[in-house]
């Protein structure tokens, strides 16, 4: 019994908690949404992890200009003895001896006792040996050891330079997201003010009709006013929650999960600079063109390493051995030592250096032509930008002026009715018009932030608490 009512005890605390996690809506701001992107972005996470690789390149390039320590051991044992043909010692001591003999007179000579000399398979080779070795060498002067290191360093640059590219990306797709969203709550909250102002507006002529100051007809069109702006108000909860889900993939958050945005489409009237400002700040700034600058620098580098192996490698060199053999475990042990210098260069190999340079060569053109034309795509961005900013501002002040007009024959057409001297088509219409002035004017100043953000990006201008997260860590 107890334990059941333990195991129904846990159930409900596991399930209040689920239910607790997804009811309980995060709140996130402009500036926690774009930490929360760069944290998960998966392409931030390539590029760090490319950084990362490139940072330890370095130290492995670092590490080719560094002595070297080998130690190397071996024992061998023969299961057959290697064999060589040798004149046979045999014969040869045998007639040695008899020419002695015969040369002091103290045999008489007798040429039969000569034997004939053969060669004949002899092994000279014990069946176990061992050696062990320690090596010290350092390179005392190499042309690409050194290119390895410089080249390392510039793609380090590269790698970074990537990755800040890749979190500006990532900071103006979360502020589109996250001022998109922010545009679908405000429009779907002035459907809803439109959608209230319409009910009671029906409830009020509903009431004057009971006491027979207006006719049914009018009745009727509030009522009809009231069901034609409920499939708006549903229209804009969707577009609202699909918004929502979007903003939720960008930053990596699980679809389930309910977030409440804290911010507001506001618009600053900025103070731009000219158009030649911003395009010089685009051409020095732009962190994709300096991505492009830095792969240049790369290829360059490239260039002087494979250059590098027209040169010599000169490295010193010592040894120290012990070895030993035997037929048996009994080994005959001796030591060896050696130092020198080691010089090497190659000579021909068949044009393969030089096309490998001439390649590099071709890679640096082929960037050359890429920076240019994307300076050239930069110029009519910045150019396009600045022409839609203008239209923009001039559009925000006609529309704060008109959601005035508005907002006035709205109030005129309420007064109107009550009065008597006006219709309900003229409070639909004007109501409509409100609502789409509103609706114009939010719109107009998403696109003002958008461009502005847009603008920022293409010349470079990011708040470095952004790069912080990722890139000095």
């Amino acid at each position: 019994m107890q334990t059941q009512l333990k195991l129904f005890l846990f159930s409900v605390i596991v399930f209040s908690s689920f239910i607790v996690q997804n009811v309980i809506a995060r709140d996130i701001t402009l500036d926690s949404a774009i930490t929360i992107a760069i944290n998960s972005n998966k392409d931030i996470k390539i590029a760090t992890l490319e950084l990362d690789r490139a940072r330890s390149a370095v130290k492995e390039a670092y590490g080719y200009a560094y002595p070297t320590l080998d130690f190397t051991a071996q024992f061998s044992h023969f299961l057959q003895k290697p064999m060589m043909a040798f004149p046979d010692f045999y014969s040869l001591l045998t007639n040695a001896a008899y020419g002695i003999l015969f040369k002091e007179k103290l045999l008489p000579e007798d040429k039969s006792k000569y034997l004939p000399v053969q060669d004949i398979l002899q092994s000279f080779t014990l069946a176990n040996s061992y050696s062990t070795t320690v090596q010290l060498q350092q390179i005392l002067f190499s042309s690409a050891v050194f290119q390895g290191i410089s080249s390392a360093g510039v793609y380090e640059q590269l790698a970074r330079e990537s990755l800040i590219s890749k979190i500006s990306t990532t900071v103006l797709n979360t502020k589109k997201a996250f001022y998109g969203t922010l545009l679908s709550q405000e429009i779907l909250k002035i459907t809803k003010e439109s959608f209230e102002n319409a009910q009671k507006n029906f409830d009020n002529v509903k009431a004057l009709q009971k006491q027979g100051m207006v006719a049914e007809f009018d009745a009727l069109r509030a009522e009809v006013q009231v069901e034609n702006i409920r499939p708006t108000v549903y229209q804009m909860e969707s577009n609202l929650e699909t918004a929502k889900n979007n903003l939720k993939l960008v930053l990596g958050l699980d679809q389930s999960e309910e977030i409440n945005l804290e911010g507001e489409l506001k618009y600053e009237d900025k103070q731009l600079l000219s158009e030649d400002e911003y395009i010089k700040l685009a051409l020095d700034n732009n962190f994709d063109l300096q991505t492009m600058k830095y792969s240049r620098n790369f290829n360059n580098a490239l260039i002087d390493l494979d250059v590098a192996n027209y040169y010599p490698t000169i490295a010193a060199f010592g040894n120290y051995s012990f070895q030993g053999t035997a037929d048996n475990l009994n080994f005959q042990n001796y030591r060896q030592s050696m130092i020198g210098l080691n010089f090497s260069i190659n000579l021909f190999n068949g044009f393969r250096t030089s096309r490998i340079v001439e390649q590099d060569k071709i890679a640096v053109m082929k960037t050359d032509e890429s920076i240019s034309q994307y300076k050239d795509f930069i110029t009519a961005q910045i150019k396009s930008k600045l022409t839609e900013i203008k239209k923009i501002q001039a559009n925000i002040e006609a529309q704060n002026r008109n959601i005035d007009l508005a907002q006035r024959a709205y109030d005129i057409s309420q007064l109107r009715y009550k009065e008597g001297t006006g219709n309900q088509l003229e409070i639909e219409n004007s109501d409509l018009a409100l609502r789409q002035a509103k609706t114009n004017r939010l719109q107009t100043v998403y696109q003002y932030i958008s461009t502005i953000d847009e603008i920022n990006n293409l010349t470079g201008n990011l708040d470095k608490k952004y790069f912080k997260i990722k890139v000095e860590n």
